[in-house]
């Protein structure tokens, strides 16, 4: 078994219908197999939806729920809990994690261990294997594509973002990544063929979770949450295959575990996909914890044409401040001086207000960009109570604690936290990157934050930018007078 993994990704591919992008080896697979519509991750970050995935778990039922844990504070799985890898040696698979080295669990959990190889070569001769890959190229930064580059004139940006040619260069830029993943893949998939496995293996191909962008990643919109499931397995899965159904992304998790005949201690809580018994979801969930540093806690029902999205803190911004998101999201800047200037319209400017409804309820057929709230129309008030008792159902059952009031006063939610002219600082040292040419030698310009935040933090660097243009500027009309 392979399990392709794109980081940060949501369906932006050709198969998918994307304009503008050319995915030619994902399209193909979709062709060889089944390309599923609606799957969906139960978090909307790394770290927590991987914590689901190599489970089969909700993350908040294991104690992985919060973004970024930190080590000392890692749990071990509830009793009787085992991770895939776990249970899949115990089946006899031989288990590696290949390219990129990311297993990101907010519990305690020993990739040296679980996954303890590099290359499904290294297995004895005939043994089944299960080998997780990751793409990581589209978790920011994006690298351009000089083999096909995308022209902004080809690219369609959702109406809640402003079409600047900024927005959709930014845009752009990500699709030329993810069709440098597409050839990554393909050279996988040929290794397959070569070493004559193409014909025993199940692929898999999914995102961790939504887009990285403004509005996407971290949050329980569609763009947050949406993820690409392509599924190819000769002789079991028929060819061009499109399923509707509602997916979560721990049934892979359990599929995998069911074709492998591996058997939980404690029933998980996917469902295997191709098993005699299964049974279409009515709802999907998703839950969102603390991001790092920023505090803050969402849950969302999704059936099969109404969502509900119920804010536990609704007196948080949906933009606090977080430093990765300042470090990486170069739209994030453009939008938020439109904002500052006033020049965006109503649904471009709701997700810079200052506080949330505690609710959000949206007609998906009608509304697929989620711009009408109607969560207080009375015409909407059988739908609103019915996915309201199925998230309430839920959360009873996942054993989720809600939001304590130490979590509540946690973090910074100082709103806003630059000034107009920061944010003008922020574009202009973004634009050189985000306007660089395939092939061009530009450096990020918040490469190694992580490491040095102080030194290369893009909140620093705005309020020193923006601090001295300003001092410039007086100096300038001192001089004139």
């Amino acid at each position: 078994m392979l399990w392709i993994m794109l980081e940060d990704w949501g369906p932006e591919m050709s198969c998918y219908g994307t304009p503008g992008i050319e995915t030619p080896v994902c399209d193909a697979l979709a062709a060889e197999g089944v390309r599923y519509m609606r799957a969906f991750t139960t978090s909307p970050v790394c770290s927590t939806s991987r914590s689901a995935m190599m489970t089969g778990f909700h993350q908040n039922t294991i104690g992985a729920q919060q973004h970024r844990t930190a080590a000392a504070d890692k749990q071990p799985l509830p009793d009787g809990i085992k991770s895939m890898p776990e249970l899949l040696a115990e089946a006899g698979y031989f288990c590696c994690l290949m390219n990129y080295k990311k297993t990101d669990c907010n519990f305690v959990f020993d990739a040296k261990t679980h996954l303890p190889f590099a290359d499904w070569s290294e297995r004895a001769e005939g043994q089944p294997f299960f080998a997780q890959v990751t793409f990581g190229g589209t978790h920011r930064k994006f690298k351009r594509d000089p083999v096909d580059p995308i022209d902004t004139a080809d690219v369609e940006l959702p109406p809640y973002y402003t079409d600047t040619e900024f927005n959709r260069r930014d845009w752009a830029n990500g699709l030329e990544q993810m069709q440098r993943c597409d050839r990554e893949i393909g050279e996988l998939l040929k290794r397959l063929d070569d070493e004559g496995l193409a014909e025993d293996t199940l692929v898999f191909v999914i995102g961790d979770h939504g887009r990285c962008h403004i509005r996407g990643k971290q949050f329980l919109y569609e763009a947050g949450l949406h993820i690409p499931l392509i599924v190819r397995w000769p002789g079991r899965v028929g060819p061009g295959g499109v399923n509707g159904d509602l997916v979560s992304a721990i049934d892979i998790t359990a599929t995998i575990l069911d074709v492998a005949g591996a058997t939980p201690e404690v029933s998980p809580h996917g469902r295997t996909l191709f098993g005699d018994d299964y049974e279409p979801r009515e709802y999907v969930f998703a839950a969102r914890g603390r991001m790092g540093d920023t505090y803050d806690a969402m849950r969302s029902v999704r059936g099969d044409r109404f969502k509900l999205i119920h804010n536990l803190m609704p007196e948080r911004p949906w933009l606090q401040r977080s430093d990765y998101k300042l470090n990486s999201y170069p739209m994030l800047a453009e939008m938020s001086v439109l904002h500052a200037r006033g020049e965006l319209n109503a649904d471009q400017s709701r997700f810079f207000a200052a506080t949330k409804p505690e609710f959000e309820l949206f007609d998906l057929r009608a509304d697929p960009y989620e711009l009408n709230n109607l969560a207080d129309d009375p015409a909407y008030e059988e739908v609103f109570s019915r996915l309201g008792g199925a998230l309430a159902e839920w959360r009873e059952q996942i054993g989720d604690d809600g939001v304590s009031e130490e979590f509540r006063a946690g973090g910074d939610a100082t709103y806003p936290f630059l000034t107009a002219d920061e944010w003008e600082a922020m574009r202009d040292i973004w634009r050189p990157w985000v306007f660089r040419e395939p092939g061009s030698d530009v450096p990020h310009p918040f490469a190694g934050w992580y490491s040095r935040p102080d030194e290369l933090g893009a909140w620093a660097r705005a309020r020193a930018r923006a601090a001295g243009e300003g001092k410039a500027r007086s100096q300038k009309d001192g001089a004139r007078l």
